[in-house]
């Protein structure tokens, strides 16, 4: 699965993630460290990824817009060091894996998993 690791999430994550047989990259690594909420979605669409962040923006830039994609994992858990967000993340992929390919939202708490299939239904 192609993850796009957001800015708050650590740039090391991606180097553990790639030794568990993922394939992440983190904005940093593009260059996008400082785009807009609505280019790092453009980017993810265009390329295939789903979004790890800890910014509640894409959920909601996603649900305003019907988007049926990407797929985003919001972890709400701070702080986060590298190991412990990676622990995380494959825990939510080993989890919600197919869902997140089909285009879901996925907020992580301390104590919960919730999760909401794309696109979003306003009624």
């Amino acid at each position: 699965m192609k993850l796009l690791l957001d800015q708050g999430l650590p740039r090391s994550a991606a180097s553990i993630l790639r030794q568990k047989q993922i394939e992440p990259t983190h904005v940093g690594e593009l260059d996008m460290q400082t785009a807009s909420d609505q280019r790092i979605i453009e980017y993810a669409r265009e390329n295939s990824f789903s979004i790890v962040t800890l910014d509640a923006d894409f959920h909601a830039l996603l649900a305003v817009a019907r988007a049926a994609s990407p797929s985003v994992i919001r972890i709400r858990v701070q702080p986060l060091k590298a190991p412990q967000a990676v622990s995380l993340i494959l825990l939510i992929l080993e989890r919600f894996g197919y869902e997140i390919q089909q285009g879901c939202l996925v907020s992580v708490t301390p104590n919960s998993f919730r999760i909401r299939r794309l696109p979003i239904d306003r009624r």
